[in-house]
């Protein structure tokens, strides 16, 4: 039995990691508990694992009657067999040989003792996870359950939720892959470790362990902003005039932010001189779009205004609201664009709508010829209508609709409910 012990206990303690006293004091635990409801002992009874040899021991402390027996007490005339001079009312510690302990207890405690393991396991990962929130940690796909992964991270399993992986990727079993420690979760099942891609932090860990002057602190990210998959805006400052932040982040030859890109399957990367100006922190956010003007709003907290020539509106609104949605979440300012006011032919305004409007909706220039042929010039034209309106005025069928009305929104930047 010693060895068996051995053997389960070396296993435990080296595969699993699970500390040896942790497994004892579980195998003690499980056996007490399973005497208790299997045999006709007291509830003092205790179970003894020695730590050098293994063998288990079991005490029962029983009070001396003078012919009473059952649980708990012993007949004056076999407690004297144990001890010659006993008396009434004397407490003795009776071992009960472990042949007594019976087949059901050995299950029972079975039970309890993998239990017992099973929760030290669970409070092991909690205890080495819980501090590493925050870190990037390479695994293997070992089950995928609908979208969520299963990650193998050595003798953890984490779950990488459908919700933080990457539209644009695609996982098998055995695949490897790295992501974020987003948070460790307590249920009932023992506590969870959340792994990310999709976060902002994700991509800025990246940063951190691909330049090294960020790592070093000579570097600072000031923000990130993130439509995940597509495309990212992460803001950086120097905090030595020597060093230029954007260019430490790009490397020699676009080396560090290209493998940055390489990981996130693709995903464009904008970095940003980061400025306490605000105009300055917009212009250089809102790029590749050259501006005419930046305009706080003199009535609107945290609002600024900024001015583009025709040809610039939907680069600087971008596909989706893209470039325009990201700029106003890094900077946490409300960015407003509009048009100079150019003298434009109606054919020459025509054609600009029609082309801002298949640009910024993601639709072809015929879908938006038939919109602006009807009146809706821009995004928010289109949210000012109804649906059933939209599509009865235009003619487009309802799924048609509903794509634009979506695009919509993302690029004014509301939900559903238009908040």
């Amino acid at each position: 039995m010693s060895n068996e012990l051995l053997s389960i206990i070396s296993y435990l303690e080296r595969d699993r990691g699970v500390n040896r006293e942790i497994i004892i004091q579980a195998i003690e635990s499980a056996i007490q508990q399973a005497a208790r409801k299997s045999l006709d002992v007291s509830d003092a009874l205790r179970v003894d694992v020695d730590r050098k040899t293994l063998k288990i021991r079991a005490f029962d402390t029983v009070v001396v009657s003078e012919t009473e027996s059952g649980a708990g007490l012993l007949p004056l005339r076999q407690a004297r067999q144990l001890k010659r001079d006993v008396q009434p009312g004397d407490t003795l510690d009776v071992e009960i040989p472990p042949s007594h302990l019976g087949r059901i207890a050995a299950q029972t405690a079975r039970q309890m003792i993998l239990q017992k393991i099973r929760e030290a396991e669970r409070k092991n990962v909690y205890d080495e996870y819980k501090d590493r929130i925050g870190d990037i940690v390479s695994g293997t796909v070992r089950q995928i359950i609908h979208r969520d992964l299963i990650v193998e991270l050595g003798k953890t399993e984490a779950i990488l939720p459908a919700k933080e992986r990457l539209p644009n990727e695609e996982y098998n079993i055995g695949d490897r892959l790295r992501a974020y420690v987003y948070r460790v979760q307590s249920g009932a099942n023992g506590p969870a470790v959340v792994l990310s891609r999709a976060c902002s932090e994700f991509v800025k860990a990246l940063f951190r362990l691909e330049v090294a002057e960020i790592a070093d602190g000579i570097v600072e990210v000031m923000g990130v902003a993130r439509d995940p998959g597509y495309r990212t805006k992460i803001a950086v400052k120097t905090l030595d005039e020597k060093v230029d932040p954007v260019g430490a982040c790009v490397g020699l030859r676009g080396v560090r932010v290209r493998n940055i890109v390489r990981e996130l399957n693709g995903e464009k990367i904008d970095i940003v001189r980061w400025n306490e100006d605000i105009r300055q922190y917009v212009t250089q956010s809102l790029a590749p779009a050259k501006l005419e003007s930046v305009t706080i709003d003199p009535n609107e907290s945290r609002t600024v205004h900024v001015t583009v020539a025709p040809d610039q509106l939907s680069l600087a609104i971008g596909k989706r609201g893209q470039n325009v949605r990201l700029t106003s979440k890094l900077t946490g300012w409300r960015v407003n664009i509009q048009k100079s006011g150019e003298e434009m032919s109606f054919e020459e305004q025509r054609e600009t709508a029609v082309k801002d409007l298949a640009e910024v909706l993601d639709i072809s220039e015929e879908t938006a010829s038939t919109l602006v042929a009807n009146g809706f010039l821009t995004t928010d034209g289109v949210l000012d209508a109804e649906k059933p309106y939209l599509q009865e005025v235009t003619g487009l069928d309802e799924e048609t609709v509903n794509k634009i009305w979506a695009a919509a929104q993302a690029a004014s930047g509301v939900d559903e409910a238009g908040e």
